[in-house]
């Protein structure tokens, strides 16, 4: 199966980002908050580490985030070598599921999607100090989960 996601994460501006998905038949962009999930990219990278641990017994992952007055869920679910991506869209922060819509989905192997996050997010670090990544995300870049990431997806 060959890898067609493609995952774009623009620089931040004032507490914005523009964020976008490709796959083989669609694609989705929107832009996200830093707030109130200011935990979102963090959390991110801590999910898609988690995925590449294959001893691992937790094969499904939600990640909320926000554009405002919208939320979104990204939920990773693996099976065995596959992973599937599915991103759902909430028209408020009541968060009904009879509300929300698939707005994105991608089927691919783990290490696949995993490498699409990572090249985005490798940009994001590149570009951290030009782009004022701090002050324009209006939080730090999450070094920490991203050398854990990094390493993770490195032992692959």
């Amino acid at each position: 199966m060959p890898n067609n996601l493609e995952v774009s994460f623009n620089s931040p501006q004032c507490g914005w980002m523009s964020i976008g998905f490709a796959g083989e038949t669609e694609e989705f962009h929107t832009t996200t908050a830093h707030a109130p999930h200011e935990r979102a990219l963090p959390e991110l990278l801590k999910i898609l580490t988690a995925l590449l641990d294959t001893n691992s017994a937790e094969n499904e992952f939600t990640l909320c985030w926000n554009r405002n007055p919208e939320e979104f869920d990204f939920r990773f679910v693996r099976d065995g070598e596959n992973l599937r991506l599915e991103i759902y869209q909430y028209p408020s922060d009541e968060r009904r599921d009879a509300e929300r819509e698939l707005v994105f989905a991608h089927d691919g192997t783990t290490a696949d999607v995993c490498r699409a996050f990572a090249e985005t997010f490798k940009q994001l670090y590149e570009d951290k100090d030009t782009d004022e990544f701090e002050f324009n995300w209006r939080q730090p870049f999450p070094f920490a989960e991203f050398e854990k990431f990094t390493k993770a997806l490195t032992a692959k």
